[in-house]
Order: C-alpha cells, then structure tokens, then sequence
C-alpha cells in the first residue's frame, strides 16, 4: 500500500510541479508592462469598446468574441492582484486609476455609439449581460487563476486570449453603456455589476496565485498596512459575491418552475384536434403565470381553464395563475408575439378561416331553417283552409328544449295553432297526422293559442 501510495506520489509530482515558471522579476516585468493605459493602449481600447458594440448590436457572438481578444482591460486588473500580493501599495493605486479610467472611457464610447445608432433593440447577446449569477464568480476566479499562470510560466500558449474570452470584461461595458442610452437602468446597474465581479475575482485569483508562487513582497513594504488591505480585500469579495447568490438562487427557482411548466404541458395538453403553439411565463405581483397559446379546434374556455388549474399543483405549480389563448381572445398584438415564424402565423391563420367558416355555415343554415319555419305556415294555409276550416292561424317553431334533470337538450318541432272552434280528439289526430306528413317531420306537438 506504501508503495502505491509512493508511486501516486511521484506521478503527481511530475504532472503538477511548477518548474516551468519564469523569475519573479520576468514575471512582474510583464504583468507591469500591461498596466499602464496611454496612448496606443487607450485608443486600442475605445476601438475594442466599438468592435463589442458593434456585435452586440447585431447580436453577433464572433464579432463581440474579437473585440474581447483586443481588449487590453486585463493588465491593470491582474496588476492588482500582483500589488497586493507583493504589497506594493503604490502599484495598487495605479492600476485602479487606469481600470476606472478605462472603465469610464468604454463606458462613454458604447454610450456614444448606441445613442447614434439606429438599431436600439436589446438582442439575447446584450440581456446575457444584465443577470450576473455565482457562476459569473466562479469564471472570473478561474479565468483570473488561468491568466495569471500563463503570464507567469514559460508557456504562454493561448491562455491570455483564453481568459479574455472566458471573462468577458467588454460586453457588460457595453450594455452599461446601452443602458444609459436607452435610459434603462436595470441594464446598467446588471452590467456595472457583472464587470465588477469579474474584476474583483481575477484580482483576487492573480492574488492567491503570486501566493502560491511564494514571491516575494517589496523590501519596502508596511505589514500593518498589508493586513489592513487583505482585510478590505476579503470584505469587498465577500460582499461582491453575496447578490450573486442570491441571483443564482432565483435563477435556479426559475429553471426549476420552467422544468415543471414543460412537463405540465407535455403531460396535460394534449388534445385531438387542438395543440399548444406557445408558453410563456411571467411574474405579476410575485405571481407565476403560465400563459398557453392554443391552436386548432376552439375548446371550452372556462371549463378547460378549470381543470388544468386543478392539476397545477401535482407538478409543482401551486398558485400559479393559467391564462388560455384561443381564438378570439387573442389579440393582434398577442398573435405577433406568439407565432414567431411563418408557418406557425400560417397555421394560425388557416385555423382562424377554417373556425369562422364553421360558424358561418351554421349561421346559414339556422338562418334557412328559420326562413323555412316561417314560409310553411303560409304555404300550407290554402289546404288547411279546405282539409280543416277549425284552423285560423299557425306558427311552426322549432325550440330546444332542456331537460331540467339530466340536462339534456333536445329540438322539437312544434305547431302553435288558434283554432275558430274546438277539435274533437279524432279530428286532432288527423290533424297532426297530416302536419307530421306535410312537413316531413317524425314527431309534431300542437299547442292551442288564444290570442
């Protein structure tokens, strides 16, 4: 067991050692080099700024991918990170100067452009920006850890570029500045933040990398006044990360009510001759509410909104509130939002014509068998005339009678006759014998008039 133990040991040690890093001084020399923002570096950025602008604009990952790989906003934020590891305080100082510089720049140059730009809608590249979560800690952390041993090994490789792409400083810069330009708030507050938590995180893992390097600090450096910046290093990430959580955790609840939402759908509305064409959800009042667009053959409105209720809270859904579209409660505006393609506004135009030529068929032929009612009267009035003199008027009806104990409904035709004198029983009969015969109906009830 010691043995492999042993043999564990070594293979570790030959895969993890840290042989290949370059001196303390090489290293700093590099990091330094990057932190300054003049000249060249700061038009590079305004460019880069534009480029990311340009992208999210258009809502174009490549373009927005190449302006991060221009970007030189990565230097003074790893710098931080390498002058509080050294304790060099004055180092500190400058690359936060230079980042707040940079930051306000890139800031008023994606202002800039989005008030001059034509193109104003906020496209899912530009909304990614604006929900910062803990995993946007998580990658800011690792991307810093990433950065930060690539600078200081003899390797480089792509890791810079790497963790460039990976952080993402630009685009929440951008949509900071597509939030003032459009007066939205919330976007500039989500961006503002998002770039802070990648910021603070690659400090901090630049921070714990030079750490575990073991350089060494400046010659020069005050203890006291170290410990009182590790402090406040400490506070600001742990009250950096505490909204991120609390994002996350309502990320994941609304991941988990979507889950149940699908589910519920995919079990519960499935119908004949009628399909689901879209679900949205929404939040009114710190209330769910599940909104399906049906398409198809029009079902029942209460009755269906009743019993999918009932069956919410079996996926998890209790309280939410069910809103069905169907038909003619779907409004212009409803319909353009909800049929997203050509085929799905084509489907949901045949459905409509084929609903409405329905109903104008039973329109028609109510109207006919009215038209028809109306006419027989008259039409037979010549014979009952000759056959029964008795008869001086007569209405034929065709009334839907209502079963008041099983709720049945049934059409009945029906004779309201005014007769000069009584029928005898036999004459009666004649009578709806020869209606029932004349009509061309199975079944006639004669009902007395007296006007």
């Amino acid at each position: 067991m010691t043995a492999f133990i042993n043999r564990l040991s070594t293979f570790m040690v030959n895969y993890f050692t840290l042989d290949d890093l370059v001196p303390q001084a090489e290293a700093e020399k590099t990091i330094r080099d990057g932190v300054s923002f003049r000249g060249t570096n700061i038009l590079i950025l305004i460019i880069a700024i534009l480029i990311a602008s340009l992208g999210l604009n258009t809502n174009s990952s490549a373009v927005i991918i190449g302006a991060m790989l221009i970007s030189p906003l990565m230097g003074p934020i790893i710098g931080i990170g390498l002058g509080i590891g050294v304790h060099d305080f004055g180092l500190i100082k400058r690359c936060l100067r230079n980042l707040v510089m940079a930051a306000g720049f890139s800031i008023i140059a994606s202002t800039i452009y989005f008030l001059i730009s034509p193109v104003n809608e906020g496209h899912s590249e530009l909304l990614a920006r604006t929900s910062p979560t803990i995993y946007d800690v998580l990658i800011g952390f690792f991307g810093g850890g990433a950065g930060v041993i690539g600078l200081c090994s003899k390797n480089k490789g792509n890791v810079i570029p790497g963790v460039a792409i990976a952080t993402a400083l630009m685009p929440p810069l951008c949509t900071a500045g597509y939030g003032i330009a459009t007066w939205q708030p919330q976007y500039f507050i989500g961006a503002t933040y998002l770039f802070i938590i990648n910021s603070i995180y690659i400090a901090v893992s630049t921070f714990i990398g030079i750490k575990l390097f073991k350089y060494k600090t400046a010659p020069t450096a005050d203890n006291d006044r170290a410990r009182r910046v590790m402090r406040i290093v400490y506070v600001v990430a742990i009250l950096t990360m505490i909204p991120s959580i609390w994002l996350t955790y309502n990320m994941i609840r609304e991941n988990k009510f979507n889950m149940n939402v699908t589910s519920f759908v995919n079990s519960e509305c499935q119908f004949p001759a009628t399909q689901v064409l879209k679900t949205t959800t929404s939040t009114i009042d710190g209330h769910h509410v599940i909104k399906l667009t049906l398409i198809g053959r029009v079902l029942p409105q209460d009755s269906l909104t009743m019993a999918l209720s009932s069956k919410l809270h079996f996926y998890g859904l209790g309280g939410s509130r069910l809103e069905i579209l169907q038909g003619d409660a779907m409004t212009t505006p409803e319909i353009s939002s909800n049929a997203s393609t050509s085929s799905e506004i084509f489907q949901l135009a045949q459905s409509t014509i084929t609903r409405q030529q329905s109903l104008i068929d039973s329109l028609r032929h109510a109207a006919l068998m009215e038209s028809m009612a109306r006419s027989a009267g008259v039409d037979i009035s010549p014979e009952l005339k000759v056959v029964f003199p008795e008869v001086e008027e007569i209405a034929l009806t065709e009334p839907i009678f209502a079963n008041v104990q099983t709720e049945r409904l049934d059409t009945t035709h029906v004779a309201l006759v005014r007769f000069s004198k009584p029928m005898s029983t036999t004459q009666r009969a004649k009578f709806k014998e020869y209606l029932e015969a004349r009509l061309n109906v199975d079944s006639l009830r004669i009902v007395s008039v007296d006007l």
